[in-house]
Parts: C-alpha cells; sequence; structure tokens
C-alpha cells in the first residue's frame, strides 16, 4: 500500500481506502445481511486484513443502513486497532442546527466506540449540488458551528464535506472552514479535474473521491461493447488506476465488504500502472 498526503491536514493516508457504505445497506449490489453475527465476523476479519496490509483511511456514515455501518466498523476496530487508523463519518446537514448535529456526531462516537473522529464530513445529498441557499443554511444555521464547538472539544481534529456534483462546493472551498472534500471523481465522471480538484489542490485540501469503481456502471458498459473485454484488461484496476493517477487525489474509497476485495484492491495500489491524465484530456479535446 502506498501513502498520500491528505492536504493541510498532515495526515498520511493509505491511497485506497475503505468506504463503509455497502456495510450497512442491506442486499445493496448483492445479497448481504448487515446484523447477523456471520456479517460482524466477515467484517472483523476484512478490517484486520485491512489494516495488516497497511490501509488507514476508513469512510462511513450514519445514514449507511442507520447507523449500522459505523456499528460495524466499530466493531472491528475493538482491539486495538482503533490507532492505527484514520476515521471519517459524516452527519447530514439539511435542516439540522447546531444541536441536532451535535447529537448525531455524539451518537457516530457510540457506535464506532470512539471518543474522537479524524475527518467529520457534512453529508451532501445522492445526486445533488449545493445552491447558494444550503450554502447559507450551512454556514450561519449551526453546522460551522457544531463543526467548530466539536473542534475545540477535541471530538473532531478535521473538517470536510462531500458532494456528487463537485463544482458546486466552490464556495465552501473559499471559506477556509473545511480540511477535506470527498467527491465524485471517476473514469466516467471527470469534470471535477478541469476545476476543483485544481482549485482543491492550490488551497492544499485533502481530496478523497467516492465510487471510484463506477458502482460497476463503467464495468457493464464496457463489457456491452466487448464481451472479451475482460479477458484483456482487469476493468475495475483500471479504474482504481484512473484515479490513482491523478497525483492531487489523496484517497480513493472504495465500497467493501470482504478480504477478497482488500487484498484485489490493495494490489492496484502495490501495480501502480498509471495513465497520463494530461495526454488523455488532449486526445479528448483533439476528438
Amino acid at each position: 500500500m502506498k501513502y498520500r498526503r491528505l492536504g493541510r491536514t498532515g495526515l498520511e493516508v493509505s491511497e485506497v481506502g475503505i468506504s463503509g457504505a455497502p456495510l450497512g445497506i442491506p442486499d445493496y449490489l448483492e445479497k448481504w445481511s448487515p446484523e447477523t453475527a456471520e456479517t460482524e465476523r466477515t467484517v472483523r476479519e476484512m478490517l484486520a486484513r485491512a489494516i495488516d496490509l497497511g490501509y488507514n483511511y476508513i469512510d462511513t456514515a450514519p445514514s449507511y443502513g442507520a447507523g449500522r455501518s459505523e456499528e460495524l466498523i466499530g466493531l472491528g476496530l475493538e482491539g486495538g486497532h482503533r490507532s492505527k487508523v484514520h476515521l471519517a463519518t459524516k452527519f447530514l446537514w439539511r435542516g439540522q442546527g447546531k444541536a441536532a448535529v451535535l447529537e448525531s456526531v455524539e451518537a457516530s462516537l457510540r457506535r464506532l466506540r470512539t471518543d474522537y473522529i479524524d475527518v467529520l464530513q457534512i453529508h451532501g445529498d445522492t445526486g445533488y449540488a449545493y445552491t447558494p441557499e444550503d450554502f447559507h443554511w450551512i454556514m450561519e444555521n449551526g453546522p460551522v458551528d457544531a463543526i467548530q464547538q466539536l473542534r475545540e472539544q477535541g471530538k473532531i481534529r478535521f473538517a470536510g464535506i462531500t458532494c456528487e456534483e463537485p463544482i458546486s462546493l466552490v464556495p465552501f472551498l473559499e471559506t477556509s472552514q473545511f480540511d477535506v472534500i470527498q467527491i465524485k471523481y471517476n473514469v466516467i465522471h471527470q469534470g471535477a479535474w478541469h476545476n476543483v480538484i485544481p482549485l482543491a489542490s492550490t488551497l492544499d485540501l485533502g481530496i478523497v473521491t467516492m465510487r471510484p469503481l463506477t458502482s460497476g456502471i463503467f464495468q457493464k458498459l464496457m463489457r456491452n461493447a466487448r464481451r472479451d473485454i475482460e479477458e484483456l484488461v482487469d476493468l475495475n484496476e483500471l479504474a482504481l488506476n484512473f484515479i490513482l493517477s491523478e497525483p492531487a487525489i489523496s484517497s480513493a474509497v472504495v465500497g467493501v465488504r470482504r478480504t477478497s476485495e482488500i487484498e484485489r484492491n490493495n494490489a492496484t495500489s502495490d501495480t501502480a500502472r498509471r495513465i497520463d491524465l494530461g495526454n488523455l484530456q488532449d486526445r479528448r479535446v483533439r476528438g
């Protein structure tokens, strides 16, 4: 596993991280029951192997299975593993004042079985871009005040914000209130490479990417285009290498459930078959 700097936080994070989203969501992409004892054993084994391989950035959220993802990760980090990783979680912001945010974070701390969170993020809505009204609400009606109080109390170390429409993050980046952004950037959704990634890099923000494997969409498109494509190239490896070819990216968090997935993604980091993104974009422009 290779490591990258998470912007001005100074944290050295694994360039491939873990997204806890699939852990808490029943039957997401495949059959999966988050509540069983077997699932708890599977997650414990997966996280232990991940830490052995050098993974140290784990991202989750209360909304991933009504807190179950956080619970499973908390169980998996028992026995001394917590100090070996950087934990990131989130809170929902819409209509949430300061007190509600503080309550949400306290619940996350209990589920994660820890007394601090490394990166606390405002959780953007799925497929949604922040509006100017959203910006003013978040900055003036409690969420940012809650973040500041939690910092002062030592319950969080750094603050972040997530969004699937990266360009709408620009007003937030210019406030200096956030240390990390998590954005949708992958082989299908490349727009952030032209605007938000350069800006965030200039501001020395940590940049984390969600859905680096495109939730399987890229792979399905490629298989439909050419039936024998997987005899020629590993599509997951190609998609992940696309992300890791951008040096400004701090970590690509991949949704995982099992040890085999952890080992596969680690092999991609070790292989380091990088792509010249500048040349790729030039070729696209030339047609």
